[in-house]
């Protein structure tokens, strides 16, 4: 869907905006009703296509379930769709 691929600080800064419901005690769960189907809806902007509302999907079920928000989701999709791309492009010769 965009152009433009994420960067890396993004994803990360997206997965620490989700684990911050940790830092409210008694609130951390109402909060994540609020960001879960809102950090859904960014990863499938962010990211597009199927993967991007499968994992959109995921990520929105992974934010609402308690004790899951440690999961960096956006990063682990990063990596699946453009870390690894990269990575083994730059070692060819």
């Amino acid at each position: 869907m965009n152009s433009k691929a994420p960067t890396l600080s993004f994803c990360l800064l997206m997965d620490l905006i989700g684990c911050g419901s940790y830092l409210l005690p008694g609130l951390g769960e109402f909060t994540d009703i609020l960001w879960a189907p809102l950090s859904g809806f960014i990863f499938y902007r962010t990211f597009g296509g199927w993967k991007g509302a499968v994992g959109g999907i995921l990520n929105g079920c992974e934010e609402i379930l308690p004790g899951t928000d440690i999961i960096p989701s956006f990063t682990i999709m990063y990596f699946l769709k453009y870390g690894f791309t990269r990575f083994s492009a730059a070692k060819t010769p």
